[in-house]
């Protein structure tokens, strides 16, 4: 099932607009907290379906791919499946120091994992470098997404740093569950955005802004 929707927006600036992220992190963050453990591993189980029957997914070859942390919907199996299909499975490390995501390849997402940064499920920094510019298929993560495809992150602004290094030809697509998905994301009109969002129940794609 594939939606087509589009929304009208207020541009908020300054303070005005980090509160209104802030408050709407804290809200998605707390409702999916909340979802009951069997019900979000049935979603997330249903979201890793419809993700790996993309095209895009299917045709790639070096597919980056965060780790679940907390309440998040759980991509390991999406990323075994790509390790199955015989493709390159890259997962971002932080670099404290530089505040940019480092990427690395790993080929078992038990043994090449560690916790890391705030505790999130990372490369060991022993795995191998990949070069941004070989990947050519993104799973981008974020807390809420809305209906023209803006995301709202966690606040760190790692995304925002590594999204433009990326192809720009490389399909970047969010899986999020339905609660996720807001009538409007507080952004500027240059905050980068998905070209996907995959639900449990949905494929959502990104109508014009207006």
């Amino acid at each position: 099932m594939l939606d087509r929707t589009a929304g009208n927006e207020t541009e908020l600036t300054g303070a005005a607009l980090r509160e209104a992220k802030r408050a709407l992190r804290a809200q998605v963050i707390a409702a999916r907290d909340a979802l009951d453990e069997g019900v979000r591993a049935a979603a997330s189980l249903r979201i890793c379906a419809r993700v790996a029957r993309l095209p895009s997914f299917a045709a790639a070859r070096v597919v980056l791919v965060t780790l679940p942390f907390g309440s998040e919907w759980d991509t390991r199996p999406l990323a075994r499946a790509a390790l199955a299909s015989g493709k390159t499975l890259v997962v971002p490390r932080v670099n404290g120091a530089t505040r940019m995501l480092e990427l690395h390849a790993i080929g078992d997402i038990v043994a090449d994992v560690a916790p890391g940064f705030h505790d999130i499920p990372e490369p060991r920094a022993t795995r191998p470098r990949i070069d941004a510019a070989t990947i050519d298929w993104v799973l981008v993560p974020g807390v809420a997404f809305d209906l023209t495809g803006r995301r709202l992150g966690y606040g760190g602004g790692f995304y925002d740093r590594l999204l433009p290094l990326l192809r720009p030809d490389a399909p970047r697509i969010a899986g999020a569950f339905d609660l996720q998905i807001v009538e409007r994301v507080p952004a500027t009109t240059h905050d980068l955005t998905v070209g996907l969002m995959v639900t449990e129940t949905r494929i959502l794609a990104p109508a014009p802004r207006g």
